[in-house]
């Protein structure tokens, strides 16, 4: 034996031996530190990518900006007019400004230099009042002391040379009505105030004389096709109140026509037939004691702005009411100081609007948001006048002496607010308030909703039904493998089971969406057979099977009942579909769908929440039975076969022994399957309408946070609101993920700690 031992002990330190030994710790520390570098490599990407999306958002949440960039004064003798209306172009390159004698001035936005003059033909008469400027709409109609009105259309074109060098901005100025002045009063009073609209019929007219009365005209125009000639022709039109009015405004396609009294409340009337406008209802636009100093319209000519005398800007628009008639509604109001607004702007592109009270307070506010992006004292007093570049991003004021001044704006994402990102918000044409998520549309006037909650809604909904089908039967299938299958069926159903998980999601799908929706609008009845017979056929068949004599079950060995039972399960759901049309004849009188649709008020969609469910929960079930089962696999036999040997039978054994020591495995299977179904974009983006509405209607579609950054990403552009937007959203899905699995891991640590004792 001594030589024995002495023999191994040299052959231990023998220098082969050694080199062996030393290879393989250094082989455990090269492991040890490739796994600790894969980890952290891991942790880093996942780093990374949040601070990448976070980089993205942040944008968002920045707070808007105006400076000042330069003043100047006009030079003589435009310095020494008076100045009626101020407007800039696109490219903030060009100011024009209209003196009271009729001279159209074109200067440089920058320092005041003078470039160009034009005279308009006011025909001795003078200018009495100016159409409010309309967001989007460049004409710039007078209202002569003559009860005459002219129309000018001023439009500015960038010039090139030849070699393809930019030149500049040149403006151009159109005379509109055939060069001529309208007559818009026959008794040729002066026009103390004048709007216009446009409409099918033409261009409809109406000024305020004397004392506050309207005055009307409808000016049609006709082309001719031979000659190309275009013919106008006037049609007065009576308005049916001779009531004193201090502003007048008309909606598009003279739907509306809103006229403010002295008093502070507006009377609506319904001016769509022109041969009978009639008062439709009276509104108090201001509290009893203040003032309307401003009232224009925003971008689309839907909604008014009203600032009045306490330094509050409301924001009214048309609501149907309960008897489905149209009410003007006040909807928000949003508050820059307490002195008078004196000028009140709207953007040309967005829902946003500058006001500057009499103090030289500035306020820049977006009204769907409820933002107010800046609020800045920059004047020094009351300012004479003001222009909002079309793209918001310079700002032209007059100040009381007469020194123009001039802002530069940063406010690229004025839409975006908490409450306009996951609170209701009442948009203009709804009844109420709403979680609304629309991008785009083809309409230049468009308001774009960015709510985030109905898509949130939606990938909660379409996991909670995935899920609803997934965990039971994964985690049922699992426990059945791992405790009472035949180790050779276990051998050759597992596998298979997780082979299901290597089938593309675009695949699932694809069958989901073609094959799997209308299959199921058709069988409907069928479908909710199979969820009743099913489980209620194998169960009665399993009592069935025990009352046989032991003879006959000795046939089957045990853990092979599953053999067995494949066959019934096809049988079971064969007959459910067979079934389906009788049902639905019997029941519902030939059709379910609209038995749901008129009896119950249940919309039905054929791509809905119950293709999902079926489709995504057959995703996501190879995923939690292999983890379920491996974890229920795993429970020591010394546990099972120390409870069976106490007395219990194997269902007690598996409830109090292996299902509690195998739970952390469980959870996680669930967890790991959850998050599976929250981040599944392609078989939503197939199987549903697609449609981000909040409703919890199985029979309904919806859209996810996933699903929606698929379809509009590729559309989105780069650096605007929507493409940030898409980022928060997927910011919003990897914080729910991280959060999901950091509370799965914590509870699964508590669950191990508490049946490791076991």
């Amino acid at each position: 034996m001594q030589d024995i031992s002495s023999l191994l002990e040299q052959e231990l330190n023998s220098p082969r031996m050694r080199t062996r030994r030393k290879l393989r710790a250094w082989k455990d520390r090269l492991a040890r530190r490739a796994i600790a570098l894969g980890g952290l490599s891991v942790i880093a990407a996942i780093t990374l990518i949040f601070f990448y999306l976070l980089y993205e958002v942040m944008p968002l949440f920045k707070s808007a900006t105006i400076q000042h960039e330069s003043s100047f004064a006009l030079q003589e003798p435009a310095r020494s007019s008076n100045i009626l209306t101020l407007f800039t172009e696109e490219q903030n390159e060009i100011a024009a400004l209209l003196t009271e004698n009729g001279k159209l001035l074109f200067i440089n936005a920058h320092n005041g230099q003078p470039l160009s003059e034009q005279q308009l033909p006011l025909h001795d008469a003078a200018i009495t009042s100016l159409r409010v400027k309309t967001p989007g709409d460049d004409t710039l109609l007078l209202g002569l002391s003559n009860g005459q009105a002219i129309a000018i259309d001023t439009t500015f074109k960038v010039e090139f040379d030849p070699e393809g060098q930019r030149l500049g901005v040149k403006p151009r100025v159109t005379q509109l009505f055939n060069g001529q002045a309208l007559q818009l009063d026959p008794q040729q009073r002066p026009l103390k105030y004048i709007t216009q609209q446009r409409s099918p019929e033409g261009m409809l007219l109406a000024g305020l004389v004397d004392e506050g009365q309207i005055v009307m005209t409808l000016l049609s125009q006709r082309t001719n096709f031979i000659s190309g000639e275009v013919q106008e022709s006037l049609q007065p039109i009576d308005f049916p109140s001779s009531t004193a009015y201090q502003r007048l405004l008309i909606a598009p396609d003279h739907h509306y026509i809103f006229a403010l009294r002295n008093s502070g409340r507006l009377d609506v009337y319904d001016s769509r037939n022109l041969d009978n406008i009639q008062l439709s209802h009276t509104v108090p636009l201001v509290e009893p004691g203040q003032e309307v100093t401003q009232m224009i319209f925003q971008l689309a000519q839907q909604s008014l702005l009203v600032g009045d005398s306490q330094g509050q800007i409301t924001q009214f628009f048309m609501v149907r009411d309960e008897h489905n008639l149209q009410q003007l509604t006040k909807i928000r109001t949003l508050k820059l100081g307490d002195a008078p607004i004196q000028v009140l702007e709207a953007e040309q592109r967005r829902k946003g609007f500058v006001a500057i009270d009499n103090t030289g307070r500035v306020g820049i506010f977006n009204t769907t948001a409820e933002k107010t992006a800046i609020d800045q004292p920059l004047l020094q007093g009351e300012p004479l006048l003001a222009a909002l570049a079309p793209r918001a991003s310079m700002l032209l004021v007059q100040d009381a002496q007469g020194v123009f001044q001039r802002y530069a704006i940063d406010n690229p994402h004025p839409e975006t607010s908490m409450k306009s990102l996951w609170g209701k918000v009442w948009y203009e044409g709804y009844n109420e308030p709403q979680y609304t998520w629309q991008s785009s549309s083809a309409s230049t006037e468009f308001e774009p909703k960015f709510s985030l909650t109905p898509l949130a809604f939606g990938t909660l909904k379409a996991a909670f039904y995935a899920m609803l089908l997934s965990v039971p039967l994964a985690v049922c299938g699992a426990m059945y493998t791992a405790y009472f299958m035949a180790p050779a069926v276990r051998r050759k159903i597992k596998p298979v089971i997780e082979l299901m998980e290597a089938l593309p999601t675009v695949i699932l799908g694809f069958f989901a969406g073609l094959f799997l929706a209308p299959f199921m609008e058709t069988h409907l009845p069928g479908v909710f057979a199979v969820l009743l017979l099913l489980p209620l056929g194998i169960v009665t068949f399993a009592f069935a099977w025990a009352q046989l004599p032991d003879r006959v079950r000795d046939f089957v060995p045990d853990g092979w009942h599953v053999v067995i039972l494949i066959p019934l399960v096809i049988v079971l759901a064969w007959l459910s579909f067979s079934l389906s049309q009788p049902l639905e004849l019997w029941l519902f009188n030939g059709d379910m769908r609209s038995w749901l649709s008129n009896d119950l008020g249940v919309n039905f969609d054929q791509r809905n929440a119950m293709v999902v469910g079926f489709a995504m929960g057959f995703a996501v079930i190879p995923t939690i039975y292999s983890i379920a089962e491996d974890a229920l696999f795993g429970v020591p036999k010394s546990l099972s076969h120390g409870s069976l040997a106490l007395g219990a039978t194997p269902w007690q054994t598996l409830v109090r022994v292996v299902l509690p020591t195998a739970s952390p495995g469980i959870f996680s299977a669930v967890m790991i399957g959850m998050g599976r179904a929250v981040g599944e974009t392609m078989i939503v983006l197939m199987a549903t309408g697609n449609t981000p509405i909040m409703n919890a209607n199985i029979f309904e579609g919806m859209r996810t946070l996933a699903a929606n950054i698929a379809v509009e990403m590729g559309e989105s552009a780069l650096g605007s609101s929507h493409y940030r937007i898409l980022f928060l959203a997927a910011l919003v899905l990897f914080l729910f993920t991280f959060v999901v699995n950091t509370l799965a891991d914590l509870v699964r640590q508590r669950l191990r700690k508490k049946y490791s004792t076991l």
